[in-house]
Order: structure tokens, then C-alpha cells, then sequence
């Protein structure tokens, strides 16, 4: 049958759509290596027979080249020079958006590759996530903590009519104080992961004492056991272990496989975490402070802080929201909505105190 016309203009936009998702991947695998580089370069050659798809149906139609809709193009520009989990985690959100199920040019393993692209990107994006986790975290926290609470203390002492001079101390005095205790707790928080981590990782005792064990009472089993495996599965398993051990003669890799999860990764560093906290937490700081350190007074000052502060929380907000797979807008909404509670209730009580002392 000859192709409509409308047949013609959505099988062209597939495949511009499919060659420059292709050219993302392409793109992202250039700054990764080793399997993940493989596999970004798998996704590309399985999008390109995707484009074969829609190049055969056009056979004659194809035409000259078209560019893919803007959202690859942003995506491939920005992996040529990022190649970074925020651009995964936009290729995920993308797979997530295919429509193959609802055309009918498509076949059904084309819908059903696209799926499967989504989770294999949502597990590359993890694989990046974990790496940012505990500093990320700790970045993201600080730096909305010092917006809001900063934001918070200097709307309400101004809201009661304070000097500007006082507003600006306090401003300075919230920033350093909060700043020191978050590098100071985050420090903790994570040095007390890392070090229950440690309490959990076997010790290199244990592995040594394998190759001696008694074969026949097989005592290995009961820390399989201890694991959470039933008796059978835990018996089976120490047998593979024994027997690696026997057939090798020397320590089981299966065993050390088995015991050893390095978490630490995704903890992060207590010396990073405390630095980027405290970093992070006095530049989100400052920004509500900026007005006052400037020259301006007043009501002129508090729309200014209100109207700067409610920027960065709409950046951070949606920063997470990438990093997380989530809506970009839904969470910049979500932090200025936080951001915007906490002004009006400390410029609500910092009202009634004036208007008290008044």
C-alpha cells in the first residue's frame, strides 16, 4: 500500500529521532569505559536498527536527514561535553516517553526494546547515582538548609522591625553557626556509617581459615545460615564453596564474592560530606543575606531575598528531580513551596513581636 502522507511525516520523525538518540548514546560512551562503555554502545547499534526499521518502510521517502526532536539534541550536546548521571538521568526520563505501543508502523519488539532501554539506563544512571550518593547528598541538604533556614531567620527579625545592621549580623552569625553544625554533623553521620559498615564486612580471618575447615562437619554452612539462607540453600552453597576450595587449593573467590559488599561508595567520605555540607550550606546561606550586604534596607531587602532565595530552590529543587528520575518542576515546586512555608511563618511571628513591643 502506498504510504499517506501523515504515514510519511511520522515514519521520518522516528527515525530522526532514533539516529539522534543513538548519537546520545554514542556521545555518553565516549566518556565512560570498560562495560558501561559497552553497553552505552550496544543501546546506539540497537537504536539503529530501530532507524533501519523506518528506513525500510520509507524506502524511496526517506529523504534528506531530518534533526531529531530538540530533547536529543539538547541530550547529545550536552553528553558530548558532560557525559554525566544528570545526562542519564534525562535519557531515562526520554525512554520513559516512547509510544511505540500506540503506532502501529512499530513492532512490537521496538516497544518492547525501548522498555527494556529505560531500565538498562535507570540501572546506568544508579550505577552514577551511588557514585554522587553521599556527597550529593550532603551538597543538596546544605545548600537547602542554608537557603530556608537563613531565609526563615533574617524575614522574621526584619518583619520586626530591626535594624539593618542587626538583620545583617544575624544573617552572618545564621550563616557561620549553621554551616559548622552541618559539617560537623554530616562528619559524624557518615564517619558512623562507615564504621558500621566496617563492623559488617568479614574479617580476613575468616577467609584464611577456609582452606582448613573440616570438610566433613562443613561449619561454613551456619554462616550462610546466619546470612538469612534456609538450611538447604545454605548447605549447598558451602559445599560450592568447599569445593572450590578443594579443586583450586587455595581461598574460594566464590566466598569472598559472597561476603564482601563495599557500600562505602555510596556513603562517601566524612571529610568530603563535612566540606561539601558546610560549603554548600553557607553559599545557600549567603543568598538570603546578599540584599543587607549590598545596602538595601527594608521591604526593597526582603523582596529581593524572597525573590533570590525562591530561584535557588527552584534550581536545587529541580536538580534533584533529575538526579532522582523524578518531574524537574514538580520538585522545583515542591522546594519553593517548602521555602515560601517557612518565610511566611517566621514573617508572621516575627510581625506579631513587633506589633507586641510596639
Amino acid at each position: 500500500m502506498t504510504p499517506t502522507p501523515a504515514q510519511l511525516r511520522r515514519w521520518r520523525r522516528h527515525l530522526a529521532d532514533e539516529r539522534a538518540e543513538a548519537a546520545v548514546y554514542r556521545e555518553l560512551s565516549r566518556h565512560r569505559h570498560g562495560e558501561e562503555r559497552e553497553i552505552l554502545l550496544a543501546l546506539a547499534e540497537a537504536e539503529g536498527r530501530h532507524a533501519a526499521h523506518w528506513e525500510q518502510l520509507l524506502g524511496d521517502h526517506v529523504g534528506e536527514p531530518r534533526r531529531g526532536d530538540v530533547r536529543f539534541r539538547i541530550l547529545a550536546r550536552l553528553a558530548r561535553y558532560f557525559g554525566s548521571v544528570f545526562v542519564l538521568a534525562l535519557a531515562q526520563r526520554a525512554e520513559a516517553r516512547a509510544t511505540y505501543e500506540l503506532d502501529a508502523d512499530a513492532t512490537p519488539a521496538m516497544a518492547a526494546d525501548e522498555r527494556i532501554h529505560e531500565e538498562v539506563v535507570r540501572s546506568l544512571a544508579t550505577r552514577g547515582r551511588q557514585r554522587l550518593a553521599g556527597t550529593f547528598r550532603a551538597a543538596v541538604f546544605g545548600a537547602n538548609d542554608g537557603l530556608v533556614s537563613n531565609l526563615a531567620l533574617v524575614i522574621g527579625v526584619a518583619a520586626a522591625g530591626t535594624p539593618t545592621a542587626t538583620v545583617l549580623l544575624t544573617g552572618l552569625a545564621g550563616l557561620l553557626a549553621g554551616a559548622l553544625s552541618m559539617g560537623a554533623g554530616e562528619f559524624i553521620s557518615v564517619r558512623s556509617q562507615r564504621e558500621l559498615l566496617a563492623a559488617s564486612t568479614p574479617s580476613p580471618a575468616a577467609h584464611e581459615a577456609l582452606p582448613h575447615l573440616d570438610l566433613d562437619a562443613n561449619e561454613l554452612e551456619l554462616v550462610y545460615r546466619a546470612r538469612g539462607l534456609d538450611a538447604t540453600e545454605a548447605r549447598a552453597r558451602a559445599d560450592a564453596v568447599l569445593d572450590d576450595i578443594a579443586r583450586l587449593g587455595h581461598e574460594s573467590r566464590e566466598f569472598h564474592a559472597d561476603t564482601v559488599v563495599d557500600a562505602h561508595e555510596e556513603v562517601g567520605t566524612a571529610t568530603g560530606a563535612a566540606v561539601s555540607s558546610f560549603l554548600f550550606f553557607a553559599s545557600g546561606a549567603l543568598i538570603p543575606v546578599l540584599p543587607w550586604l549590598v545596602g538595601l534596607e527594608g521591604t526593597v531587602a526582603v523582596l529581593v531575598a524572597l525573590g533570590a532565595v525562591g530561584l535557588a530552590l527552584l534550581a536545587t529543587g529541580a536538580v534533584v528531580g533529575l538526579i532522582s528520575g523524578a518531574p524537574p518542576l514538580l520538585r522545583a515546586l515542591r522546594q519553593l513551596a517548602i521555602g515560601g512555608a517557612a518565610a511566611a511563618v517566621t514573617w508572621g511571628l516575627g510581625s506579631l513581636f513587633d506589633t507586641t513591643l510596639g
